[in-house]
């Protein structure tokens, strides 16, 4: 993690910030499976789910990204990590969201779970995969037109894992 790259819990006051970072990201539709003219508060909802824990990242002591860590399960699965990462489009390429995923398998594996896996990496986001594999995520599956792009149409998505 760079050394201005800081990564705490969402705190109230951080909603402005995090409805700029999330807007866009969802409003591009290329790669997340969140409906491109949510509402506000419906992407609020996506990312506060009950059983996720959010985070943000700041760079210069401003907020430019946020993930959230959760179960991918439950049960005798629970012990198996997902997150969900944004970046602000002018914040990309500046090393936040490398920091925001260290820190997730950080958190992951001192919050007891035994492996971190991502359910849908868009295979059109090149830059999302090139990253994940530098950090150990590795491809165990292909779901083949499980995304549809909007400029690309129906597109491959990756199930990624790695052990923590």
């Amino acid at each position: 993690m760079g050394p201005d790259i800081e990564i705490r819990a969402f705190q109230p006051g951080d909603e402005d910030a995090l409805w700029s970072i999330l807007e866009p990201v969802i409003r591009e539709g290329t790669t997340y499976p969140v409906d491109p003219a949510a509402s506000r508060e419906d992407a609020f909802a996506y990312w506060f789910a009950p059983d996720k824990q959010v985070f943000v990242a700041e760079l210069g002591g401003e907020v430019v990204g946020s993930y959230y860590l959760k179960p991918n399960s439950t049960g005798p699965a629970a012990h198996v990590a997902n997150a969900g990462y944004m970046v602000h489009p002018d914040a990309r390429g500046r090393g936040v969201a490398r920091a925001m995923a260290l820190d997730s398998f950080t958190r992951a594996r001192a919050a007891g779970f035994h492996a971190m896996q991502f359910n849908l990496v868009i295979a059109t986001n090149t830059a999302a995969l090139k990253l994940w594999r530098s950090v150990g995520m590795e491809e165990v599956g292909r779901l083949t037109g499980a995304f549809r792009h909007p400029g690309e149409g129906l597109v491959d998505a990756l199930v990624m894992y790695r052990l923590l």
